[in-house]
């Protein structure tokens, strides 16, 4: 698709964010079961119902277009996960491991948090204000998640990780 217009700059992104969601729901299972922290793997089961949800928004928001959300695959999800995945298999001291998680979950979230503010933007201009709606239920979401593994990282994780010197 030739992107001339705006609105085909949004669909085109709609499908980025829909592959990513998808790449991204493959990896936070990954996450669960390396966590070390009960705290930590019940944020993370949180956060995969979650992003069911948000894949299930998308495909919504698609019902009412005239594209459908597959057909594309975001390369920087891509390249998210890889990394995550690569952080993970490098860590050797099981301490240190849900930093790691966090780390490469933080950067799934600011990536999330930066594609559905662009989208929330466009949909605004374009005028649908129930698409608007829905991607700003998802971008709450995700500020929020990336809010509480600060919070997990600055009150014990990043700590515990340190005390392992």
């Amino acid at each position: 698709m030739k992107l001339d217009h705006l609105y085909k700059l949004f669909v085109s992104q709609l499908k980025d964010a829909y592959s990513a969601e998808n790449q991204f729901l493959e990896v936070l299972p990954v996450f669960e079961k390396q966590a070390r922290s009960e705290k930590l793997k019940s944020a993370i089961r949180a956060h995969i119902g979650e992003t069911r949800k948000q894949i299930e928004r998308l495909t919504g928001i698609f019902d009412g277009l005239e594209y459908a959300p597959g057909g594309h695959r975001c390369k920087a999800a891509e390249g998210l996960v890889k990394e995550a995945r690569e952080i993970c298999d490098e860590v050797s001291d099981p301490s240190v491991m849900d930093a790691a998680i966090i780390c490469a979950a933080q950067k799934i979230e600011h990536y999330e948090i930066a594609t559905y503010g662009c989208l929330r933007s466009y949909a605004r201009i374009l005028g649908n204000d129930r698409i608007v709606a829905a991607l700003e239920q998802t971008l709450d979401e995700e500020h929020k998640a990336d809010h509480h593994l600060t919070e997990m990282a600055e009150q014990w994780v990043n700590a515990f990780a340190m005390q392992q010197i």
